[in-house]
């Protein structure tokens, strides 16, 4: 997990484990959006499972599962509202990190 900062209440991340949200909750964290889709590599924790994970530490999670050469109009309309509505400070993650701060940067847009 390499978490970088892209505003004060929302930072980007690779792949996150459930093993990973005591710690994402002692940082601070209030909330996470996951930006993949289930399945997308073997051995991927689902998305039930983090957000299993996350709400026993009180965090609120999201699922906008976008591929990275599809990311469409109402993704990121999604991304927006999320961000509006969730609890700051906000993690976005996926693979790498990079599609979740191209959520975030076209929801500014």
């Amino acid at each position: 997990m390499n978490i970088r900062p892209l505003t004060h209440d929302f930072s980007v991340s690779s792949q996150i484990l459930p093993a990973d949200l005591p710690q994402l909750k002692a940082k601070g964290f209030r909330a996470i959006i996951c930006n993949r889709p289930d399945r997308e590599d073997p051995g991927q924790p689902s998305f039930a499972e983090i957000a299993a994970a996350a709400a026993k530490v009180g965090i609120e999670a999201r699922h906008i599962p976008v591929r990275p050469d599809s990311i469409g109009v109402a993704d990121v309309a999604a991304f927006g509202r999320a961000i509006k509505e969730l609890p700051a400070p906000v993690l976005g993650y996926c693979r790498s990190g990079g599609r979740s701060a191209a959520m975030w940067e076209k929801s500014r847009a």
